[in-house]
């Protein structure tokens, strides 16, 4: 990318790191629920959405290869194209739209909040239909609603929780990360 430098591509690498770490991290509840989002979620706020859409897609690319970095130490091709592969896809169209949000709106936190609804918002329509496709496919025809009984409802509230939560962190931690070393 233009003007990536070894920082950004470092930060990059760091990010995707601790999104694949987040990916183990499973929070038991009713349905129980990673920290992978609230992974995505800081990673745009703290980097910005052309760096975090970069840490993104590279989560996403080490995944499908084959490298185990999604939910209980799973990866591969299978996975995506399985019934919950498009929640994985669905968060490089999240990634994008807040890159979109932040380039002509700015980065305060009303740009924020509303880019990362917005993006959970096709995450879900994305993963939601892609499930409905796959599911559909391999097993029984599965109605919109049920979908989203199944894969969305469940996820509403932890996923809002994820999003306030990385937005106070990216708040305290990205003027250190973001912050320009003078040379010695």
């Amino acid at each position: 990318m233009k003007n990536f430098t070894v920082r950004d591509m470092t930060l990059c690498a760091l990010f995707t790191a601790i999104i694949a770490v987040c990916s183990q991290i499973s929070v038991p509840m009713t349905v129980p629920f990673t920290m992978q989002t609230f992974a995505i979620f800081c990673t745009l706020g703290i980097l910005g959405g052309k760096r975090g859409t970069v840490s993104i897609l590279l989560y996403v690319i080490l995944g499908t290869i084959g490298i185990p970095v999604f939910a209980e130490f799973s990866g591969g091709f299978g996975i995506v194209l399985g019934a919950t592969g498009g929640y994985i896809i669905g968060f490089v169209p999240m990634a994008l739209i807040y890159w979109a949000a932040e380039k002509f709106f700015g980065k305060g936190l009303p740009v924020i909040i509303a880019s990362m609804a917005a993006g959970l918002f096709v995450l879900y329509a994305f993963g939601t239909f892609w499930f409905m496709w796959v599911y559909t496919k391999n097993t029984e025809a599965v109605d919109f609603f049920t979908a989203l009984k199944w894969c969305v409802l469940p996820f509403i509230v932890p996923d809002a929780v994820k999003a306030a939560l990385a937005i106070f962190v990216a708040g305290r931690v990205s003027k250190y990360v973001n912050t320009k070393r003078q040379p010695a």
